[in-house]
């Protein structure tokens, strides 16, 4: 008798949580640094109103649509989406206001890889949308240069 082999797990889906004291401004920086796009749950936020299960003060407008105070997401602009809600379902990062401000050494980073020759062009640019440069490192192993999101938080350009 010959069994049917098991069916492969399906791929976990996951996003990446990121404390924050304005995850709107987050969310525009990291949208702008990473070229992916903020998510807009206008549609699914105009129904909870409506049907009165989330208060306005749970709310901002924010790039002139209404959008969830406390959280707001960006998203690789070719994964999928739910229409309906406005939720990536792939590639994301979540930002969710949290009252105290960052204080120690991140325990997860971001490395960004912009391409062979462009480290300097990319630091640049991340710059200009708000990132310092913390250090540059030149090691056996490679150069990369770490810098910080308007936040404070750490991430790598390599």
């Amino acid at each position: 008798m010959t069994q049917t082999p098991a069916p492969a797990p399906a791929p976990v889906h996951w996003k990446l949580v990121v404390d924050a004291g304005d995850p709107h401004a987050q969310a525009d920086f990291w949208a702008g640094a990473l070229h992916y796009a903020v998510e807009d749950n206008s549609a699914l936020i105009e129904r909870l109103l409506a049907a009165g299960a989330l208060p306005g003060a749970a709310t901002v407008e924010f790039h002139g649509r209404p959008a969830f105070r406390d959280l707001i997401a960006v998203r690789h602009p070719q994964d999928p989406f739910d229409a309906d809600s406005g939720t990536g379902l792939g590639r994301r990062l979540l930002f969710q206001r949290v009252p105290e401000a960052k204080t120690v050494k991140n325990r997860l980073h971001l490395d960004l890889h912009p391409g062979e020759g462009r480290r300097a062009e990319e630091v640049e640019r991340l710059r200009a949308l708000g990132a310092s440069v913390l250090r540059e490192v030149k090691e056996p192993s490679g150069a990369w240069v770490v810098m910080a999101d308007p936040e404070g938080n750490e991430f790598c350009v390599h």
